[in-house]
């Protein structure tokens, strides 16, 4: 799995698309077979339900758009690191790979250091990696991709 840019640049819009509708800076693409078929921003303040993340919207955009509750040889780009509900979903969905940008670290770093009192996302200390070495079928993984341009993505968030 060689992750690709522009469809790094794709999640990116989503998540610069969800922002300005009042949710995170948080987005997603599924691609296959080098065609995305699926992207979404995150939902969850949007539509007020706590498992609508990005990338659990877009794998569910994935699945009706190809008929099938499983996403054989998709890959998952994300711009930030799946929480553990998301990278389950993903092995629920039988996907290919996860590529995501940042890091669970650089969210705490950013949430220690944010002066805005609303900065309110939560996080469960499960890396995405530790979900995918337990799970089944052997997810691939990039991890960083994009990660500066990911960051920037920090100033769009509530």
């Amino acid at each position: 799995m060689k992750p690709e840019r522009v469809f790094m640049e794709a999640a990116i819009e989503e998540a610069r698309i969800s922002a300005e509708q009042g949710d995170y800076a948080i987005g997603a693409v599924v691609v296959l077979n080098g065609e995305i078929i699926a992207k979404s921003g995150t939902l969850a303040q949007i539509r007020k339900n706590p498992v609508l993340h990005a990338e659990v919207a877009v794998i569910q955009n994935a699945t009706k758009k190809l008929n099938s509750q499983y996403l054989e040889g998709c890959i998952l780009y994300t711009t930030h690191e799946p929480c553990p509900m998301c990278a389950a979903a993903a092995v629920w969905a039988r996907m290919k790979g996860i590529v995501f940008g940042v890091r669970n670290g650089d969210m705490k770093a950013h949430a220690a250091k944010s002066e805005n009192p609303k900065y309110s996302w939560r996080l469960i200390d499960v890396s995405c990696r530790e979900v995918l070495e337990k799970g089944k079928p052997a997810l691939e993984l990039a991890e960083g991709f994009m990660r500066e341009e990911c960051l920037r993505l920090f100033s769009l968030s509530r």
